[in-house]
């Protein structure tokens, strides 16, 4: 089979598309036919060797969907032909992959494969930022960074559907449209962190109940400043820039800071399984959107790595390793 390799950890021209190894399935295994990889800043930490896929060389990609085209021993439930999505496995940029079962979700039939490898990261992060971590009541409000991207967009349609009232941010006028589409009630551009000011005037002064902040070290304390008493800040972007520091003094107004980490908010396979089951159900009756803005073959890894951390796209980018 084909697969995007990592030799040596570096920039995007370090992903090479080589022959692979099919995989075999061992017991508990599936073995899918991969028909669209999602992209994600995740893949993007692996290739410079932030230390997410262990030894090189290895194929990167967490987070996809397919059809089963073979099934271990000791495996209830799947047949082949089945379609199937996943995230957190890695080897996902390939066009075959070997998983254990139970990270399988099945797609429902009115569901199309690439929504379903789309939905996976980032639907089930954003599920559980606006139920778990920051969960709003009606009538409260959020400040979403990047609410143009694949996690923004998602963040504010769910938080929308909660009755909350969203400050979407971006970086460029242009992506202003997307961010009102996915239902952001106030929009501001921003690209150098001089969004304090507007967020304190747009809440008369007393700050947002949670802030989503994906923007890295660059936006973190500017994300605290527009909390309110006993806020929240979401912070999932310690890939973008130093890791901030932080002492228990520094914390102003009782805030609360939380970082979500994927195999603690998802740990379960009924919680994955349920997740997944309300994100689908959504998108099914019409309440939330997926975005697919690009799709490449999988000779075009490289480029679509360049696309996603030049913050040039919005919504989700796919790799399609059949072509």
């Amino acid at each position: 089979m084909r697969a995007v390799v990592v030799e040596e950890f570096g920039g995007p021209e370090v992903l090479k598309v080589k022959d692979w190894p099919d995989p075999e399935p061992g017991p508990g295994d599936l073995v899918v036919d991969v028909d669209f990889a999602g992209i994600n800043f995740m893949d993007t930490g692996s290739r410079v060797g932030f230390g997410l896929v262990g030894e090189v060389p290895a194929v990167i990609g967490v987070e996809g969907a397919g059809r089963v085209a073979a099934v271990g021993e000791d495996v209830s439930g799947f047949a082949v032909g089945d379609r199937v999505a996943w995230v957190s496995v890695y080897g996902s940029y390939a066009q075959k992959i070997a998983m254990p079962a139970d990270q399988a979700v099945p797609i429902p039939d009115d569901i199309p494969s690439d929504v379903a490898a789309a939905m996976m990261m980032q639907g089930l992060t954003a599920h559980h930022f606006v139920t778990e971590s920051a969960p709003l009541a009606e009538g409260e409000t959020a400040l979403v960074h990047a609410a143009a991207g694949g996690v923004g967009r998602m963040v504010t349609q769910l938080l929308k559907l909660r009755g909350a009232r969203v400050i979407g941010l971006v970086s460029r006028e242009d992506k202003v449209t997307a961010a009102k589409a996915a239902g952001a009630d106030e929009v501001l551009v921003s690209s150098d962190g001089d969004f304090v000011d507007r967020v304190l005037a747009l809440t008369d002064g007393e700050g947002v109940h949670a802030v989503f902040d994906g923007g890295g070290a660059s936006t973190f304390w500017r994300s605290i400043e527009v909390l309110r008493r006993v806020g929240t800040l979401v912070y999932y972007g310690p890939l973008i820039g130093e890791i901030p520091t932080v002492r228990m003094f520094d914390l102003p107004r009782s805030i609360r800071i939380t970082y979500a980490v994927f195999a603690d908010h998802i740990h379960s396979r009924e919680l994955l399984l349920s997740h997944a089951g309300d994100l689908f159900e959504k998108i099914r009756e019409g309440k939330l959107s997926v975005d697919i803005t690009e799709r490449y073959p999988l000779d075009a890894a490289a480029q679509a790595h360049i696309d996603i951390e030049s913050r040039r796209t919005s919504g989700k980018l796919l790799l399609d390793p059949r072509r």
